[in-house]
């Protein structure tokens, strides 16, 4: 049954989600939630002084962020090892191009777009929206980064009237370059204006802005629905589900004898391979320069990664109840039934029966519920960032995430229990200490 606790987890993914219309954003907020915290911020371009039982972060891009407890005994003679969570702060949407205004036709104005990631393109489709990323201005003679994001609906991408398309419900395939083109004016705003109100936003002039990355947000607003409130819907779920839940575990858990990484990327739904997704040398880079920071050498580094364990966090398929015959009959997964452990023989997915087994041991010991997900073997499935990341920086990795329907729609669908399963079972792996012998054993001390 769905409890008080559970609406009011559901009720704070829902104000993190809001606080998140950007991939910047969402760095920005996590970082907000670090400080608060009294972790203390290292930025890449700097020395690193680092401690036992201190508490760390790092950001890339503006758009990737790495975090770190360090147990007061993870350094301790054969045991330096790490327990790590990995999220994307990204999703699918549609970015504004260099030039991104469309004059015309008499007189209106349009949005010039591109599809960053694979969405469901006819859910952005007649619902308001606004935009939200990142501005670079030149103020006082130096480039700075500003984000912007305002709080009004600017732009809407309308619908053609069915008496114009009577075949429409037949088959919609909309054409990106001319159909999903947002609009802004019916006349009454110029090319100039627009660059002016993003301009205003950042604080500066509109002869000042530089660059943009700018993407187009939903504005439907979230809720919990449902006769028994055992929904939540809201743009983002996926990643920010995870992002979310993973950061709340970490945040509540202790580990004095392993050091605790947080990590949420930017980047996965294009691929992960730019220099701050999790293909990227981030996570190496700053577990190299954390282990050497505590006075350890790289070979120190290399047998940590050996005893580690990385739990690769991003949504699931739930069972939908007008398709269940595009699912596996066995390997199934549901709303509310607790966090989901994803595999895949094309290793699309990072988990093997080791990491398997040792995260459902992790969930039996604390008394969490888990589910089990693979795809139908006539169906190829989706991917994620566990096995990219760990073609940088290698150690056990199981997959993970909390089922939805929906997925890469431009509003998603979610169990109101599963954001708190989900954290309960995130915070029982950072505060289990694991002690990882090859692929033979783990024990739990």
């Amino acid at each position: 049954m769905v409890e008080e606790l559970d609406v009011k987890a559901a009720e704070e993914l829902i104000d993190f989600i809001q606080a998140c219309p950007s991939m910047f954003h969402t760095t920005r907020t996590i970082a907000a939630e670090f400080d608060r915290a009294g972790f203390t911020r290292l930025a890449e371009g700097d020395a690193w002084e680092l401690s036992a039982g201190g508490r760390y972060y790092t950001t890339r891009n503006g758009s990737s962020i790495i975090a770190f407890k360090v147990g007061e005994r993870a350094v301790a003679e054969g045991s330096y090892h790490f327990q790590v969570t990995a999220s994307h702060g990204d999703s699918p949407t549609f970015k504004l191009k260099a030039l991104p205004l469309i004059e015309g036709p008499e007189g209106m104005l349009r949005l010039n777009v591109e599809a960053y990631g694979g969405m469901i393109d006819y859910t952005w489709f007649d619902r308001p929206l606004s935009i939200a990323g990142r501005v670079l201005v030149e103020v006082d003679g130096r480039v700075e980064s500003r984000l912007v994001a305002p709080d009004r609906d600017l732009v809407m991408i309308p619908s053609l009237a069915i008496h114009l398309d009577r075949s429409v419900n037949d088959s919609f395939s909309p054409n990106r370059a001319t159909d999903i083109v947002p609009l802004v004016s019916a006349g009454e705003l110029t090319a100039e204006g627009f660059d002016e109100l993003i301009a205003r936003e950042a604080g500066v002039e509109r002869t000042q802005i530089l660059a943009r990355d700018l993407f187009l947000v939903s504005r439907v607003p979230a809720r919990v629905w449902g006769a028994a409130r055992e929904f939540v819907s809201s743009p983002k779920l996926d990643d920010l589900m995870c992002a979310f839940t993973s950061l709340k575990a970490f945040m509540a858990a202790e580990n004095p004898a392993s050091v605790n990484v947080y990590c949420c990327f930017d980047n996965e739904e294009v691929g992960s391979n730019t220099k701050q997704g999790a293909m990227s040398t981030f996570l190496p880079d700053a577990l190299t320069r954390l282990t050497a920071a505590l006075g350890l050498t790289p070979e120190d580094y290399r047998r940590a990664l050996a005893k580690s364990m990385m739990v690769s966090c991003d949504n699931a398929h739930a069972l939908h109840p007008n398709k269940t015959d595009k699912y596996d009959g066995q390997n199934r997964c549901h709303l509310n039934g607790g966090i989901v452990i994803k595999e895949a023989a094309n290793q699309h997915y990072c988990t093997d029966a080791f990491s398997r087994a040792a995260f459902i041991a992790v969930c039996r010991r604390a008394g969490v519920p888990y589910q089990t997900f693979a795809n139908r073997s006539d169906m190829a499935g989706g991917s994620t960032l566990g096995n990219l990341s760990n073609i940088q920086a290698s150690m056990h990795a199981v997959d993970v995430g909390c089922p939805q329907l929906a997925m890469h729609s431009s509003y998603e669908t979610a169990g109101t229990r599963d954001v708190r399963l989900a954290t309960q079972a995130l915070q029982a792996f950072f505060e289990a200490n694991m002690v990882i012998e090859g692929a033979e054993s783990v024990r739990f001390c």
